[in-house]
This record gives structure tokens, sequence and C-alpha cells, in this order.
């Protein structure tokens, strides 16, 4: 079967370390040490096959009891980082919510079987916010974001991506923002050696040429090589398996790799 070339991929990416975009170089920040990733977002838009109608957003930022939908029309701002510079609290991400999408997310959820909620306050986050920002400066396309469920079960994250994956046939774009890696502890230690080894495992299991086999072995990360020393806590990989289980049988492949502070870092898109 020949895929449409209109139909949107999914993407899971890294959004850096709290506003490090409008930082000047400061430890533990080196000079430029996100300009990889600040080059990749800008022209990721460029590499799609249309400008998507709207975004759907999973951030590493947002969890609730049951997957929970932002509806409102104009989302406010949520600072949700701490101690950095003043300029950084004002920065302003305006771009419109799309209701009438939030409420089509929630009956595919609800048709899968998946209970759901609506948050009619919630603000951008910076997992939404700081990548959005260079991805789309105009903030011109609408952004309905998607919270993960706090048990941070992988099964359950590939379900939610799976039920929502015919909303790329729709013109809708289906980001997971997150990390590759997130263990603040040791971010700027130096030592690439954990991290280099998970990227390893991270981009075999996503580019794995059999999108079942894919899904198993995402949904078993937790065994994979240094996977607790990468991630303490699971809630910046999460919304890789949200975009995997969106990626329906595309396989997988690596669109950003860098090294910041010494740990590899990647990107992934399905489709």
């Amino acid at each position: 079967m020949t895929s449409d070339p209109r139909r949107m991929p999914t993407i899971f990416l890294s959004h850096g370390g709290g506003p490090c975009f409008w930082l000047d170089s400061r430890p533990p920040f080196a000079a430029n040490a996100f300009e990889g990733l600040r080059r990749y977002l800008a022209a990721l838009l460029t590499g799609l096959p249309a400008r998507p109608k709207a975004i759907v957003v999973i951030s590493g930022h947002w969890e609730e009891a049951v997957p929970t939908v932002s509806t409102s029309q104009a989302p406010p701002m949520l600072f949700d980082y701490y101690g950095f510079p003043e300029h950084t609290y004002r920065l302003s991400y305006p771009a419109p919510g799309e209701p009438a999408l939030a409420e089509q997310l929630r009956r595919m959820l609800g048709e899968a079987g998946i209970a759901t909620a609506a948050d009619a306050e919630r603000g951008f986050d910076h997992g939404v916010f700081v990548p959005f920002l260079i991805v789309d400066p105009q903030a011109q396309i609408p952004v309905v974001m998607l919270s993960l469920q706090h048990e941070l079960d992988p099964i359950l994250h590939l379900a939610i991506g799976a039920a929502l994956e015919p909303l790329r046939d729709e013109g809708i774009l289906i980001v997971g923002s997150g990390n590759s890696y997130h263990n603040l502890r040791h971010f700027f230690d130096g030592e690439p050696a954990a991290a280099a080894t998970f990227d390893a495992w991270l981009t075999d299991a996503v580019t794995d040429g059999d999108p079942a086999v894919r899904n198993r072995k995402l949904a078993d990360w937790a065994r994979a090589p240094a996977a607790r020393l990468c991630h303490p806590r699971e809630e910046h990989l999460l919304p890789l398996m949200v975009a995997a289980g969106a990626g329906g049988d595309d396989v997988g492949r690596r669109v950003f790799h860098d090294v910041i502070g010494g740990k590899a870092i990647s990107g992934y898109a399905f489709g």
C-alpha cells in the first residue's frame, strides 16, 4: 500500500532545558550548547508535507489522573521553571487553542475505552512554548495540549497515541515534547557513557523495521541498558510513547541528534 504523501508524521522532540534559547552563556549552559537543537526546531515545519492545520502536543510537564485535554481558545502562559533571568518570564507564545479539536480528541480516546477530562484553564508550559516559539515564532498554528496519565504506564501511552493516529490524515501534527535524556542531577557532569548507551538502545528500538516489535521494546524501556540512569522518572520519555503509538505502521527514524552537556540527545519521527 502506498502511503499518502499528505499524511502528517508524528514527532518526538527534546525541548531543551528551561528557557535555554534565551539564556546568555552561564554555567551550567555552555556557549551555543543548544544551537543545534534550535536549528532543528526552526526548520521543523519545512520538513512536513504541508503546514499543519493544528498541533497536538503531549508535554512531559503535564500529568493528570486521566489524560486531560486543554480546551481554552486562548491558553495563557505557564512559567513552570525557576531561578532564571527575569526576561525569560516575559516570553509570550499567543498561539490559539482549538476547542473543537480538543473535543474530537476526547471522543477518539473515549471510543478507544480511555477515560479523559478537559481543562479550560491550562496554560502553555515550557515543554510547549519553549520549542514552539522556535518552530512557529509567529504563533499562528492552533495548539491543543494533552496531558500524560500520572502513572506513566508506557502501554497506556502507546494506546493513547494509537487512538489519535487518524488525526494525521486530517493535517494534524502530533508532537511528544520531552527529552531522550532527563536526569537533571547529572545533565552537566560531563559523563557521557550512560546517555550514549541508552541513546543507542533507544534509537535501535525506535527504528526497528517492525513497528509491533518497536512498540514492545518501548513498552519495556525500563529494562534497557542505563535506562534508569537516564530517566530516574520517565515523564520526559513517555511523550515518545504517544508519538510512537500514533506512528502506526510507519517505521521510526532519528531526525535529530546532538551531544549537549556531554549527553547524547535524540529526536525521532514516524512517517
